[in-house]
């Protein structure tokens, strides 16, 4: 199931290129993924929307969370077209898939903490 959420094989790689820093990564991801979910929530134009909602795509898309990507990606063509009827709903869906990106990435964050107090670094 959590592949849906994230791509298992951009998380592995990014666990490689930043070694040490990788906890601190997925940090900073979430941090900047509560001031975007918040910012969408907030947004009352379609401009705004469409700024939140490609950056929002951007970084998740980067990190590996392939659906929350996808769904960053729907809003933000809707905005862009200006189609806004029922864009409430996309943002929930958003906020949602979130909620569950944000547990698999901590669970994540811990596996990484515990094999680096195990590996004694």
């Amino acid at each position: 199931m959590s592949e849906i959420h994230m791509d298992q094989q951009v998380i592995s790689s990014l666990r490689e290129v930043m070694e040490g820093g990788f906890a601190e990564l997925l940090d900073t991801f979430l941090l900047d993924s509560e001031e975007r979910i918040g910012q969408l929530h907030n947004a009352h134009e379609a401009r705004d929307l469409t700024l939140v909602a490609h950056s929002f795509k951007g970084s998740s898309s980067n990190m590996g969370a392939i659906r929350l990507a996808q769904l960053c990606g729907q809003l933000e063509e809707r905005a862009q077209k200006k189609q806004l009827a029922g864009i409430e709903e996309l943002v929930i869906k958003i906020d949602d898939e979130y909620q569950m990106v944000r547990q698999l990435y901590r669970a994540e964050r811990q596996r990484v903490a515990a094999s680096s107090f195990a590996s004694g670094g």
